[in-house]
Order: C-alpha cells, then structure tokens, then sequence
C-alpha cells in the first residue's frame, strides 16, 4: 500500500472519529487488533458499543466505500468483536456501522454513516 493511501485512510479515520464525537459517541478505542483481526474504531453511546468500520475513498468510481464491505470483511469484524467483548465484559448491545468518507473539493470530509449496516444474523 502507497504511502498516499496510508495518509488517505488515516484522514477518513480522523474525520469518522470526528464524526462520531459529534453524535455524542464516545471512542472507546482505535485500530483494535487482533489475533482475528482488526476493527478500525470502537465507540460508545449508553446503550450500545458501536464497531465501526471506515473506508475512505477519492471518489465513486469503482463503487461507493460504504460498497466495499463486503461479507467476508463482515465476517472478520464480527470475531474481532466477539474476542474483544471476551476480553472486555459489557452489558452494552453490539452494533456493527460503516462509515465512508470522501474529501470533497473544499478539503472537508463527506460523511457516509451507515449506523447498524449489518448484524450476526446470517453469519
């Protein structure tokens, strides 16, 4: 991965951490890494913890980013998820979003929340 990519996708990522304090969600923690896998944000609110996923694109060209998350990135969430609620006891209900971001012509961020964009069901 180009270095360029790596800057975009840390911008998205800022800008959805951004996003979410601004919906009063609480970032519990950031690139949670596992043995599983990776979830790029982890976010609170008082009756849910919130596993979000951040994809960042330059345009729409080869589909929207939210289209980029697909079943078996579904999947991988999912058990990073699950081992991170093994590790961390919580009373809190999951919830699974996906957000995109796009940079628009101004340098700001276009914001694509999807809150509860997928659940266990089916997996």
């Amino acid at each position: 991965m180009t270095q360029e990519r790596l800057n975009l996708g840390a911008w998205g990522e800022e800008q959805a951490v951004r996003y979410l304090q601004r919906q009063g969600l609480k970032i519990v923690a950031r690139n949670f890494s596992t043995p599983v896998g990776e979830v790029d944000i982890i976010a609170r609110n008082r009756k849910e913890l919130v596993f979000v996923e951040v994809k960042t694109r330059r345009s729409n060209a080869f589909g929207s980013p939210a289209e980029a998350v697909g079943s078996r990135k579904q999947r991988q969430i999912i058990r990073t998820a699950q081992w991170y609620l093994a590790q961390q006891k919580s009373k809190l209900q999951p919830r699974f979003d996906v957000i995109g971001v796009m940079p628009d012509g101004e340098g700001q961020a276009r914001i694509d929340h999807l809150p509860a964009a997928f659940d266990l069901s089916g997996f």
